[in-house]
């Protein structure tokens, strides 16, 4: 049995529906493809102001214009063309600004850096506090010897305890060309100052207070470790054993702290932007200074697994921690990024 075939009326009526839909909202859906088309091209600094401002705008009218054309069955046409140009738009209004390549590319060629000098005051603090706190542990074991142990976990220690001869810390330090990988002691000293990095970051609401306090006290344990190799004479060669990876190590460790307090002091200042604004925008920056640490965190742990090992003399050890300490400090403060990167920069931050 055949199936009835609608009146020649009913076709003609949702036909002509159809049609006053369009016309009554095809200039919007002409703009917005026309916006699109340009963004889609990488013509940018061809938007009008106007453009930009009303994109969203027509965003929105155009998935309304969608939702009513799936409700009231207007003609496949028209459907299939509203689906496309929502979805094109979607991209360009919520989608990736870039791609991951070139995120990286950014991140590294100017934007890591450059968040890091945006935080410069309290780079600047931290260090000062990471200073105070080797000064504070190296004060208390000099005053009494028993504060080793309470900074210095025994597991931590092995044989690196107040008493130790000169021989035995001097085979602490040396000797160790033929292992491979990490000693046990490097294994903790790094996992130790992994998890000082991400609370000295992630308690940087508490208005930067426990970030601080968080450098001190692992500063401390250095501060300590000093005093014990000063004792027997060996403070230049544990020094060169530190530097290896602690130039990039420490460094991550300062970065972290400073991202912590740059939060911890927009919460407790925002000037006159709000608290929420001002904590966002410092979150924006810390979050991209901490995409770093991470990085450097892992060449601290390949440095210390295996270049300190394979290094045994204090002088090669202090060129590896001295290079790794240059390359740091240039790139953070001398090194601007490429120009077709800050342009980019300048063009969005030029833009609403």
């Amino acid at each position: 049995m055949s199936e009835a075939l609608p009146p020649a009326g009913a076709i003609e009526t949702a036909a002509l529906r159809s049609d006053r839909f369009r016309l009554e909202r095809e200039a919007d859906w002409q703009r917005l493809e026309a916006i699109v088309r340009k963004m889609e091209k990488g013509r940018l600094r061809k938007l009008t102001d106007e453009e930009l401002l009303a994109l969203p705008g027509l965003y929105r009218t155009v998935a309304s214009s969608l939702s009513i054309a799936r409700e009231t069955s207007l003609d496949a046409a028209t459907l299939a063309y509203l689906e496309t140009l929502v979805q094109r738009a979607w991209f360009v209004v919520y989608g990736p600004r870039t791609s991951l390549w070139d995120w990286l590319r950014g991140f590294a060629c100017g934007g890591w850096s450059a968040a890091v000098r945006a935080i410069g005051v309290d780079v600047a603090a931290a260090f000062a506090v990471m200073v105070a706190g080797t000064l504070a542990g190296w004060l208390l074991v000099a005053q009494d010897p028993e504060w080793y142990f309470a900074l210095v976990s025994r597991d931590m220690a092995g044989a690196r305890v107040p008493g130790a001869t000169r021989a035995v810390l001097h085979g602490t330090l040396f000797g160790n060309d033929g292992q491979s990988g990490m000693s046990v002691f490097a294994a903790q000293l790094f996992s130790n100052n992994a998890q000082v990095s991400i609370l000295a970051f992630a308690l940087g609401f508490a208005f930067g207070v426990p970030s601080l306090l968080l450098l001190v006290q692992n500063l401390a344990l250095l501060g300590a470790m000093l005093w014990l190799y000063h004792g027997v004479g060996l403070t230049l060669d544990f020094a060169g054993w530190i530097a290896v990876h602690g130039t990039t190590e420490l460094f991550a460790i300062l970065l972290s702290g400073a991202a912590g307090l740059h939060i911890g002091r927009a919460l407790a200042f925002p000037g006159r932007q709000p608290v929420l604004r001002s904590a966002a925008a410092a979150g924006q920056r810390a979050a991209v200074v901490m995409t770093g640490v991470v990085l450097m965190l892992v060449v601290a742990a390949l440095l210390e697994g295996f270049a300190r090992q394979l290094v045994d003399t204090t002088l090669g050890r202090f060129a590896i921690g001295g290079f790794m300490l240059a390359f740091w400090c240039a790139y953070f403060f001398a090194f601007r990024g490429t120009r077709g990167w800050r342009e980019r920069q300048g063009a969005t931050r030029g833009r609403p």
